[in-house]
């Protein structure tokens, strides 16, 4: 039985590793953290953010609706205040068709 590694989940990201996963800069981050009130990265006594997972799912929803949908910054602030379960619901669907995407080019490589 092959060797499968595991996904490595941890419980705080820094702010370049979040700015790094969304190819954004560190002030777009900073932006929208005064936009949205859902995002509440901790902080430490030197000012450094450190994002949790779920802040990363609810940055993901933010960007989504943003950059994909093309809401503007107060209508998806409005839309994450009334559909928040839904929405991360949907990205966890996504997320999950992804890798099964992913699973299966791998399969269809292999053969």
């Amino acid at each position: 039985m092959a060797y499968k590694e595991r996904d490595i989940n941890k419980l705080y990201y820094t702010m370049g590793e979040v700015s790094a996963m969304f190819n954004v800069n560190q002030s777009l981050l900073r932006y929208y953290e005064k936009e949205f009130d859902i995002l509440q990265p901790k902080k430490n006594k030197k000012g450094n953010r450190h994002f949790t997972a779920e802040d990363v799912e609810n940055l993901k929803i933010i960007m989504h609706l943003i950059r994909d949908k093309k809401f503007t910054i107060e209508g998806a602030r409005a839309y994450m205040s009334q559909n928040t379960d839904a929405e991360k619901n949907q990205q966890r669907i996504i997320a999950s068709l992804e890798s099964m995407r992913d699973f299966l080019i791998e399969v269809r490589d292999n053969l």
